[in-house]
């Protein structure tokens, strides 16, 4: 059964917020330079900012304009938007976040994509978009049976045809998004019209076959110096989560440094974190975290890839042969994501019809280039508009009529 759902976070969960933020400890050092981990320095004005000017409710009450719901599938709740398009026929899509972020990653996206002529679009290009929590990310429920994160795409399914009545949709994701997009795409590639991708899923360099292009041997060499450099974060969420979820969901500041970290390492802001995020933002995304309590679930799919045994990965070699490779697919890569892979690599395990390299933005690409991306899943699905089936267009003229 689906109903609204409206953000209202407890006093007592910001009263309590205020205390533990005027009880931080005195930062060991003031370095403003982010090379041995978050800038002590900007941490601290981050934290000055949210204890003094930081409005909470202000930013509740924007979330809040969007159409939210919650609903339980096959015993999990989920919460998500669902915005309807404003052109004659949109399509439906499917938005899936990633980590260290949340549903808020798509706030600039989805009107660019609902209302596309209100930002400089054609009406024609117009989509119903759902964005979802992920389980155990925000304010979905941790879903740990059906193999976790390798059963998020079924949910994903039922909650776009069973729930949501729609028989053909496209789907969209970046980081674990990307994954559970790819497992959408490869499970239930007759409901899915096209894939749209800011990364090759990271799980695929552990199939390096032996005929790697120059272009491929150059991105695992850069791979190997990313998880040497980078990837300790991914190791100890993947082997010992509770060690580091405990620590991080007692303090807010904490937190702040654990996420607002890969903000700043992972986007194209060079060495100015706030050239392409505000303090609002920053703090709104980690403020979802804080208020449900989540960062210790959010680790939850690193656990399940680094505890996935040899029969998990025959199912998901059997499941790729069946789908993924014949649904279209398209990449729009942005220069600052953690990585770059060739187009011929992508080729291996999709079907390659766009391939977009961006002049700027990276792993936050929703939030930092959104009129780019917007573009890009624009341009890649217009093609497939035209060849809509009776049977869509039945769907949609019932969604019409449904207040969902």
């Amino acid at each position: 059964m689906l109903k609204a759902f409206k953000i209202a976070v407890p006093d007592a969960v910001l009263n309590d917020l205020d205390i533990r933020l005027a009880s931080t400890r005195p930062l060991p050092d003031q370095a403003r330079d982010w090379k041995s981990g978050t800038s002590p320095a900007y941490l601290a004005d981050l934290i000055e900012y949210w204890r003094k000017f930081y409005d909470w409710r202000k930013q509740e009450a924007r979330l809040n304009r969007f159409s939210q719901f919650g609903t339980t599938i096959d015993g999990t709740r989920l919460h998500f938007i669902h915005e309807k398009g404003r052109g004659a026929s949109p399509i439906p899509i499917i938005l899936t976040h990633g980590y260290p972020d949340s549903f808020f990653r798509f706030y600039k996206l989805i009107p660019l994509l609902t209302d596309p002529v209100t930002h400089g679009g054609d009406n024609a290009d117009s989509f119903d978009v759902v964005v979802p929590s992920l389980p155990g990310f925000g304010f979905s429920q941790p879903r740990q049976e059906s193999g976790g994160v390798f059963g998020f795409g079924d949910l994903w399914h039922k909650l776009m045809t069973n729930t949501l009545g729609y028989t053909k949709f496209g789907a969209h994701g970046g980081d674990w998004g990307s994954t559970v997009t790819e497992h959408l795409a490869r499970s239930h590639a007759s409901s899915l019209i096209g894939i749209h991708l800011t990364d090759v899923p990271f799980w695929h360099i552990f199939q390096k076959p032996s005929d790697l292009s120059p272009a491929e041997q150059k991105f695992f060499k850069e791979n190997q110096r990313w998880q040497k450099e980078d990837g300790a974060y991914a190791m100890i969420q993947g082997t010992r989560p509770r060690t580091a979820a405990i620590g991080l969901n007692d303090s807010p500041t904490g937190l702040a440094s654990w996420i607002v970290e890969k903000f700043q390492e992972w986007s194209d802001c060079g060495d100015d974190i706030e050239s392409r995020f505000t303090k609002d933002e920053l703090l709104t995304n980690i403020m979802i975290y804080w208020v449900t309590g989540t960062i210790g679930s959010s680790f939850q799919p690193y656990h399940d890839f680094m505890n996935a045994g040899g029969m998990r990965w025959t199912m998901e070699t059997i499941k790729h042969w069946i789908g993924s490779s014949e649904t279209p697919a398209a990449f729009a890569c942005f220069p600052k994501d953690i990585s770059n892979p060739p187009r011929e690599w992508a080729a291996r395990f999709f079907n390659v019809q766009r391939w977009t390299e961006m002049p700027s933005g990276g792993h936050f690409a929703a939030l930092e280039e959104p009129q780019r991306l917007a573009e890009d899943i624009r341009a890649f699905f217009r093609p497939f508009r035209s060849i809509e089936t009776a049977s869509d267009q039945q769907s949609r003229r019932a969604l019409s009529k449904n207040p969902v």
